[in-house]
């Protein structure tokens, strides 16, 4: 019983929420950035390059016969992984770039102190007269 308690502790411990959480976030935001890569970048780019169309460039290892499946090197889909994962890790750079930046300006303010209670003023005014 005490293992389930400690994954219990362990599980429902911020951290692994947010882990969670950053891991759903991350899925989905790659398929996002998937979806942009080739629905909005590659179709300009095959056309400057004369209609190609990335994922589908591929060498053909053996051809189909009655007996067994075409087998294809698919090169132009291992090109459009490779764009999807540049322009992640450009995002997660920038992401994280523009965190750093408020995380330095932050601690770069200075710190003033918070104003002193009229009640202290008044109580140290009455101590220095004291003491004269």
């Amino acid at each position: 019983m005490s293992m389930l308690q400690d994954f219990k502790t362990f599980a429902l411990r911020g951290n692994v929420i947010d882990m969670a959480v950053g891991i759903i976030i991350g899925v989905a935001f790659g398929k996002i950035v998937s979806s942009f890569v080739n629905d909005v970048i590659m179709p300009p780019i095959g056309v400057m390059l004369g209609g190609v169309n990335f994922t589908n460039l591929a060498v053909v290892i053996q051809q189909e016969t009655a007996t067994q499946a075409e087998v294809l090197i698919r090169y132009g889909a291992f090109i459009q992984t490779i764009i999807d994962f540049l322009i992640i890790a450009l995002a997660v750079f920038a992401g994280i770039t523009a965190m750093n930046s408020m995380k330095k300006k932050e601690e770069a303010k200075p710190d003033t102190p918070a104003p002193v209670p009229e009640e202290v003023v008044l109580l140290r005014e009455i101590r220095d007269a004291v003491k004269k």
